[in-house]
């Protein structure tokens, strides 16, 4: 343990192009999931002069301390070169000006883009005996067969223990899939943990941008967002059109000529046909531009497929396009969703948490709290249909669902065309149903059944048709009618638009009438319950009681023990008026009604969640200062707290999660980012396990 009292581990290889980035990313998950501070550090940056680290950049992201990217590096290759022992002095006081601030550091060695010594890895090695961490090895198996991989480790671990480290785990990475299983066994007998993971393509596919870069071409035609598309495949179509599209693959680029007007029109027209595969772009060669009357031509058609245009001649430009390895950096979403897949499938956290000797303290941070809530959805797979479809946002986040395992999708939407857009944007919706609500079979069946549920409102057989086929109504209905678990809308759609036929179909649990919501707000140390922010403009007291019990009880399935706060300006009976009479009732009617819930109120939001305040102003409250679910007073109280406390200090907010329905359904706003849709969609997917399981 090192003097600062954080714990580390040390990710090492002893060649480039292991994957070390892969297996950094899900052991930073991990620590991220167990718990407190969590910190990266670097000992040697592989940025030049103007860059900066895209590996350092990308795992910042994932830690739950700010502490600035300069000061998460220690030292340059230059500095090694100078002065190995000098740079390892170095090392070792930045890395404890950085383990200051945190429980558990991640340190992620060398990456050989040089040369630093006659051995880099003892380098790394002895970096990590004077930062007191154990080593993570991680040994490539790409083209190596099972013994191979066994001889390379064992003299991978002997190196190190000559340097007075230790290793604590193997990980053979990009192992061919059906070697997998050998490869790990050969690793047994080297008497440490092993763990194996199977090469995933797209992790070193380069993207239709990167590959613009590489070239240094220019976009000739197509749409701009499909550049991050991976192409897991390059062809030279120097041959007639015909067999051209004979030999097409999916997500695949293909070179040609710029003059071939052929071979262009051909591919820009099956790309868009049906039956054919959906190509990651075309590179256009040779310094030329297509001829004016075929230039006319593609632009007429639009085509959304990114074509490229380059200096270079065929043979070069192929030789580059082959060359250029795909970066897992920090806008790699698909890259970073695959790496973490790929640990959580192959690496089993208990024995990886077994082999580290980590600080566990008893914090919640959003780290913990994200990973917690896919982790929980994935233990028991709920199906939640997405009505909108059609957008991009929700596509994206069905992929990243998807790989993650967290939840079954129905996507509701014209098939072909929400078909065709997940194919240009990469994304495999084979496992996935896409409902047309305007022509599903479903549509009789779901008129009959809202024509009865709200024939005391006047409701015609004719008129539920027409009713049932918006994409909100047909969604919810499938809800209902039990054919899905929950539902999440409202990327596109109003808070209305998605609470209407809530209010309509569910209804509302026994025992409470007003339908509410909660943010969760994910604060450094703690995540926090706010209530109702988005649905109830100025509730009564009784619905005051009817949100402050059911925000306790959402609060208690996420994890959060419940401690119920109800805001006012006023703490006990220190102000008077209707408002702070209002908040009285409220707190009366939830003693009466929960009598084994832990509340407060009337409590200023100081001595709610401040124990030093708290103690001048209600001493005597096993509530104040440790209140963990806030109810405030109004809408206009609520939403403007939780954006204030969002923007100011830096919180996550999670949410609207609403609560009080008898099935699951949960509004996103209409500036979701597909990371919010993710983590909706897993608190939908818990609200139905907990629904089940009759809690």
């Amino acid at each position: 343990m090192t003097g600062s009292g954080a714990r580390s581990v040390y990710i090492a290889s002893a060649e480039g192009d292991t994957g070390k980035s892969t297996v950094a990313l899900g052991v930073l998950e991990l620590l991220a999931a167990t718990g407190g501070r969590v910190g990266v550090f670097r000992p040697i940056s592989r940025s030049e002069a103007g860059e900066r680290d895209y590996i350092l950049d990308l795992l910042l992201q994932f830690c739950s301390v700010d502490i600035p990217y300069e000061e998460c590096i220690g030292v340059t290759y230059d500095e090694v070169h100078a002065d190995p022992d000098a740079a390892i002095g170095e090392i070792v006081a930045r890395y404890h000006a950085v383990a200051e601030h945190c429980d558990n550091v991640l340190v992620v060695g060398s990456d050989y883009t040089d040369v630093a010594s006659p051995s880099e890895l003892s380098y790394n090695a002895r970096i990590a005996a004077n930062l007191s961490s154990p080593i993570i090895l991680v040994v490539k198996a790409l083209d190596r067969d099972p013994a191979e991989v066994k001889a390379v480790a064992d003299v991978l671990m002997a190196d190190i223990k000559s340097s007075h480290a230790s290793t604590v785990g193997i990980v053979a990475n990009r192992c061919r899939p059906h070697r997998r299983t050998d490869v790990l066994d050969a690793l047994r007998d080297t008497g440490v943990q092993a763990w194996a993971l199977p090469e995933e393509p797209l992790l070193t596919a380069p993207t239709m941008a990167e590959l613009r870069e590489a070239l240094d071409a220019t976009l000739y035609s197509g749409d701009e967002t499909l550049l991050d598309r991976e192409a897991l495949d390059v062809m030279v179509g120097g041959m007639t059109a015909e067999h051209i599209l004979e030999r097409l693959g999916e997500s695949m680029v293909v070179i040609a000529p710029a003059d071939r007007s052929d071979v262009l029109l051909a591919l820009v027209n099956a790309n868009s046909a049906a039956g054919f595969p959906q190509l990651a772009g075309i590179i256009l060669n040779g310094g030329l531009r297509p001829h004016p009357m075929i230039d006319g031509l593609v632009r007429g058609l639009r085509p959304t497929l990114p074509i490229l245009n380059c200096e270079h001649g065929t043979f070069e430009t192929a030789r580059i396009a082959s060359h250029t390895r795909g970066r897992m950096a920090t806008g790699s979403v698909r890259k970073i969703d695959a790496a973490l897949t790929l640990m959580e499938q192959n690496v089993s956290q208990a024995e990886l948490v077994g082999q580290l000797d980590l600080h566990a303290p008893e914090v919640m941070t959003p780290q913990m709290f994200e990973y917690q809530l896919l982790a929980q959805a994935k233990s028991d797979v709920q199906h939640i249909v997405l009505p909108e479809g059609g957008d991009d946002r929700i596509l994206r986040a069905t992929d990243r669902l998807l790989r993650r395992g967290v939840a079954k999708l129905t996507l509701l939407g014209n098939p072909d065309s929400v078909r065709r857009r997940a194919s240009e944007l990469g994304i495999d919706l084979a496992d996935v149903d896409v409902i047309d609500p305007t022509e599903s079979e479903l549509i009789d069946e779901f008129a009959d059944a809202y024509t009865e549920l709200r024939k005391h409102k006047g409701m015609t057989r004719d008129r539920a048709v027409q009713v049932v086929r918006d994409e909100s109504y047909f969604g919810t209905m499938m809800l209902h009618t039990g054919r899905v678990d929950g539902m999440v809308s409202g990327a596109v759609h109003t808070t209305a638009q998605t609470i209407r036929p809530a209010f309509e179909i569910i209804k509302t649990v026994p025992g409470v009438s007003t339908v509410s919501s909660v943010f969760f707000m994910c604060l450094a140390d703690k995540v926090l319950a706010y209530g109702d922010c988005a649905v109830v403009p100025d509730p009564t007291a009784e619905e005051l009681a009817d949100i402050a019990i059911s925000s306790a009880k959402t609060a208690e399935v996420f994890g959060i023990e419940p401690r119920v706060a109800l805001l006012s300006y006023s703490t006990g009976g220190s102000g008077s008026g209707k408002d702070v009479e209002k908040v009285q009732q409220a707190t009366e009617l939830v003693r009466e009604r929960a009598d084994d819930l832990r509340v407060e109120g009337p409590i200023q939001y100081d001595a709610a969640v401040e124990p030093s305040v708290a103690a001048t102003k209600m001493p005597d409250s096993d509530v104040a200062g440790r209140a963990t679910v806030l109810i405030f007073p109004d809408l206009n109280t609520g939403n403007n707290t939780y954006k204030a406390v969002q923007r100011s200090a830096g919180a996550i907010a999670i949410g609207p999660v609403l609560q009080g329905l008898n099935k699951p359904m949960n509004d996103l706003s209409r500036g979701a980012l597909v990371s919010d849709i993710v983590n909706t969609v897993a608190i939908t997917a818990i609200q139905a396990q907990n629904l089940k399981n009759g809690k």
